[in-house]
């Protein structure tokens, strides 16, 4: 079930309301409480951030196609408004399954999936495990000093105008949560079991795009991988783009999916 109570962000994005998803009691309860930010009309859209962001990530993307599909952007478990649970398992098989939670408690249908770097591989593995549509694909622990999260952020982008102070600010302030370092060196100490988890990607059979900038943090050997194991994905290069594509050019992944709505 679907709670409308959520902690307030500093960041609206027009047309959209906070909601929270309850444990359930198949097991999941370690998750703690799942904030989703939901706003649109037409088929769903999942969007799923990177570490150490929160829905807030796609605050530019939104705009741009919730006159087409429903959005629901997801803060994966402990990060953004989502609940902080001590002990709670950070690795990919525990990030997903919070990704299935909002996808089986909302009981959305015919999902078309976006992540953006760690919320790709997410985004596959789901689709791995369920029936999806997934959409376009692509790739910080303590409370970090604002120049050094200002210098790791724009370190992600071509244009470093894209990141802007509120949304800073934004983050910095859910770094202060209580438990958040934990939460964070949870992230960063299992993103082993996410490089691993590509292994999975052959077992996708729906459409994937895969989009990068030109000047991501990415190897190109890392690239070839990826397309490898998914020898029919279609891809997109950014020019002078960065890491973080929902940030520097939204209207990419908007353009990509909005053509096919």
């Amino acid at each position: 079930m679907s709670d409308t109570t959520a902690p307030e962000s500093g960041i609206e994005i027009s047309g959209t309301s906070s909601h929270f998803l309850e444990p359930t009691q198949s097991g999941d309860h370690t998750q703690g409480r799942l904030r989703y930010v939901t706003g649109g009309k037409g088929a769903p859209l999942v969007l799923l951030h990177t570490v150490r962001t929160q829905a807030e990530h796609f605050r530019h993307l939104i705009p741009l196609v919730q006159d087409r599909y429903t959005v629901y952007a997801l803060d994966l478990p402990g990060m953004g408004y989502s609940e902080i649970v001590p002990g709670a398992s950070y690795e990919e098989p525990a990030m997903r399954a919070a990704v299935e939670t909002l996808l089986t408690q909302v009981d959305l249908r015919d999902v078309t999936l976006l992540g953006e770097s760690m919320g790709a591989t997410l985004a596959l593995t789901a689709a791995a495990d369920l029936p999806l549509a997934p959409g376009v694909g692509r790739r910080i622990a303590a409370v970090e000093p604002k120049p050094i999260m200002r210098a790791v952020l724009r370190g992600g982008l071509g244009d470093k105008t894209a990141l802007r102070d509120d949304y800073l600010e934004e983050l910095l302030q859910v770094g202060r949560r209580p438990g958040y370092p934990t939460v964070a060196r949870g992230v960063y100490g299992n993103l082993p079991s996410l490089i691993a988890a590509r292994s999975r990607y052959r077992e996708v059979i729906a459409p994937v795009h895969l989009v990068y900038g030109q000047k991501d943090w990415s190897r190109p050997s890392d690239r070839d991988a990826n397309r490898q194991l998914l020898p029919n994905a279609e891809f997109t290069e950014v020019p002078r783009a960065g890491h973080f594509i929902a940030l520097e050019r939204p209207d990419v992944p908007a353009d990509l999916l909005n053509s096919v709505a």
